[in-house]
């Protein structure tokens, strides 16, 4: 079976949805291409050569890319049969087979897609699928990830420490899914409270052989990395003991930081340069709307957790809900530049609006259901405008100041002013002068593509799978891969 795998976009990273679920089919004798348009350009013989053409759906920006690229994959090849996997997979199911997508799969995708390849390489059919087969949450025994045919590493984000240069990054995942329930999350309509973890015999061979190839710094993919603390914690032991010098970073919950703070200290001696955490907002009322499980106040105190053991913390945020105001994000804006944290957080994280995609726990919400309009596919969401519309105005102002500045390599200091002076103006206030902690004039590595699974694709990515026009213009939050 000539099987091709495609990604569209994942955070800048080599995609991990590709190299594991390649070596599942390439064992089992199937001919695998894979084609990371995030990174290279459409093999349009790839795509004429294959039986089963797979794309890779981790989050909404991918999702969109995919949209606009389906349409061209069956026009390449009419007789493929087409799938969708991941995450945003099942939940834009039947979006995704209007577009003439034969099969869904979500959760552990891995099975699934060589059971696909086994029966079409049969009998050239699939059996047809029911919508509780469309998501697994079976424990797999993870293969090592093959990444050959990838673009390199060097062509994917880059670690960026100030004073010390760049250095290359690899990725990987310890583990998938998530314990918690956080209410605007896309991961909970598939795992609902379940995660599964890959053996660390598995991450650590993945490590090792990226390490070969030159990375100088891992990232953990893995939505929260201490869901599993005792995994996590043996993990980076064994990894720090082998690759003293290489360096890493992960994601975790802000209520995790605390519960297993006396964990951090061993962070940060194997080599955790950042820890990455949803804070979302610092409004109490807003974080409970969300059901994030933890409070201003908790946010406030991991921080200075940090600072007291020379930790770096990169928040991010979900500013523009429909329960924020002028003041709520004036507030926002306050508490990171007294925080000493406007180096910490990259710009487009102040100019993110809250997504609601389809199967979301936000419809739970009465508010939510009132406000909403019907489900948009282009954009696959329901729209929401906040009752003061200047508040929208405004998320679209703080988009472009934050992408201009990302265009002429600007530091995130002036970049954060201006944002601070286009929120005064908005209420129409004078922009009080930012006073700013000397611990703010310290710099923080920081990955070198900071919009995350939340901003609007780049006009780069939406030429490179031919797609006709840009998409809307809002860059939206999911939370893909933060909790």
């Amino acid at each position: 079976m000539n099987v091709v795998l495609i990604s569209t976009y994942e955070l800048g990273r080599q995609p991990f949805g590709l190299a594991s679920p390649a070596v599942w089919l390439r064992k089992r004798g199937h001919r695998v291409t894979v084609l990371d348009l995030a990174r290279q350009s459409l093999n349009e013989t790839s795509i004429t050569d294959a039986e089963l053409v797979a794309i890779y759906l981790p989050m909404h920006t991918a999702t969109r890319l995919a949209a606009q690229l389906i349409p061209r994959l069956r026009k390449l090849n009419p007789g493929a049969h087409l799938c969708c996997y991941g995450l945003y997979a099942p939940m834009n199911v039947e979006y995704l087979r209007a577009l003439g997508v034969s099969t869904i799969l979500g959760g552990e995708f891995e099975e699934g897609l060589v059971q696909l390849a086994e029966q079409l390489a049969t009998d050239g059919t699939a059996i047809a699928q029911s919508p509780e087969s469309m998501i697994s949450l079976a424990r797999l025994q993870f293969e090592v990830p093959d990444r050959s045919g990838m673009p390199a590493m060097e062509k994917y984000a880059h670690l960026i420490v100030p004073g010390d240069g760049f250095r290359i990054v690899g990725s990987t995942e310890a583990s998938r899914g998530c314990k918690h329930l956080c209410r605007h999350c896309p991961i909970v309509p598939v795992y609902k409270g379940v995660f599964r973890i890959v053996s660390r015999d598995v991450v650590l061979e993945d490590i090792r052989r990226q390490v070969a190839a030159g990375a100088q710094h891992i990232t953990f993919g893995d939505p929260d990395f201490f869901n599993g603390i005792r995994h996590a914690m043996e993990l980076v032991e064994a990894f720090h003991r082998e690759f003293p010098s290489v360096t890493y970073d992960v994601t975790i919950k802000i209520e995790h930081l605390l519960k297993y703070k006396d964990h951090l200290p061993t962070l940060r001696d194997t080599g955790c340069l950042f820890v990455i955490s949803a804070v979302e907002s610092v409004d109490d009322a807003v974080l409970g709307f969300l059901d994030k499980g933890h409070t201003r106040e908790d946010f406030l105190q991991v921080i200075k957790t940090f600072r007291e053991l020379g930790m770096t913390l990169h928040p991010t945020f979900v500013p523009f809900t429909p329960w924020t105001t002028l003041d709520s994000y004036s507030d926002l804006l306050r508490v990171i530049a007294e925080q000493g944290v406007i180096e910490n957080v990259a710009p487009i994280q102040l100019g993110i609006r809250l997504l609601i995609p389809e199967g979301s726990r936000m419809l739970e919400l009465d508010d939510v259901r009132l406000l909403i309009g019907p489900f948009d596919p282009q954009s696959l969401a329901y729209p929401w405008k906040n009752a003061d519309p200047r508040l929208d105005a405004l998320s679209e102002t703080v988009q472009e100041i934050a992408a201009a500045g990302e265009r002429q390599k600007e530091s995130r200091p002036p970049t954060f002013e201006r944002i601070w002076n286009a929120a005064h103006a908005a209420a129409g206030l004078p922009a009080p002068k930012i006073s700013l902690p000397e611990r703010s004039q310290v710099g923080v590595p920081f990955l070198s593509e900071p919009w995350y699974c939340c901003a609007e694709p780049t006009r780069d990515q939406l030429v490179s799978i031919g797609a006709p026009k840009p998409l809307a213009k809002n860059a939206v939050a999911s939370a893909d891969g933060f909790v």
